[in-house]
């Protein structure tokens, strides 16, 4: 599926973009320091939910979707191991992997953000992907990003097109259908707007990497993706 491009959007309002979407990802990792939060696990009959975030981030940068998922009966996860997620992409996916086995969920539905989304996808591709309904990812790199070849840290880097991990895991497309990818107009780490193929792409009216994961629009729309995937693989199973 594919969603009309949003029209190209002034040079200073993109600034702002920037700065405010910095801002806000600087916030969240102050806040998580100092007040660490706790997962809010939901106890409903709803499908359970398996929090993704990106690189350098705890998972509480998914707390607002986290929450309001829960709070609609979903069980939502989080995988400790992952750490600060600064790990390569097949090895973040044998982690997850292993928590979904440890944990026997089944039918589970993958909330990711950037990074995430690839770990998500690699974890699909695996022996673990009879386990996943589905995933909805918000700003995942799927083709890389071009800015990533003049990142300072070598995890960083990881994201450049060119990387042959990235380029095996883009050719690999058959459990594409299953993802819901959502965009920003605007993305300050991810220049250009490559869709997945196969995938369900959804461009969503926000602006920033990091400031939409907290704006209303954005829970709205991965809590109904989420409802969606659940629904239909209740109905399949």
């Amino acid at each position: 599926m594919r969603t009309r491009r949003p029209r190209p959007r002034p040079r200073g309002l993109r600034l702002a973009a920037w700065a405010a979407d910095y801002a806000y990802a600087a916030r969240q990792q102050v806040r998580h320091a100092l007040t660490p939060p706790r997962l809010p696990r939901g106890g409903g009959q709803g499908a359970p939910v398996l929090l993704l975030p990106g690189i350098y981030e705890p998972w509480d940068f998914l707390r607002p979707v986290a929450g309001r998922l829960a709070a609609r009966g979903h069980r939502v996860h989080a995988v400790e191991a992952l750490g600060r997620n600064a790990g390569p992409v097949p090895a973040a996916a044998q982690v997850v992997a292993a928590y979904l086995t440890a944990a026997d969920l089944r039918d589970v539905v993958i909330v990711a953000h950037s990074k995430g989304g690839l770990i998500g996808k690699s974890v699909m591709l695996g022996p673990a992907g009879d386990r996943i309904a589905g995933m909805v990812a918000f700003a995942t790199p799927f083709a890389g990003s071009a800015l990533a070849r003049y990142a300072v840290r070598r995890p960083l880097r990881a994201f450049d097109p060119r990387n042959p991990d990235l380029r095996h895991l883009a050719a690999q497309t058959s459990v594409n259908e299953r993802i819901v990818a959502l965009y920003p107009w605007f993305d300050p780490h991810i220049p250009g707007r490559a869709r997945l193929r196969g995938a369900r792409n959804l461009d969503v009216p926000l602006a920033g990497h990091f400031r939409p994961l907290g704006r209303p629009l954005l829970i709205d729309t991965v809590v109904r993706e989420v409802d969606r995937i659940a629904a239909a693989s209740a109905a399949e199973g």
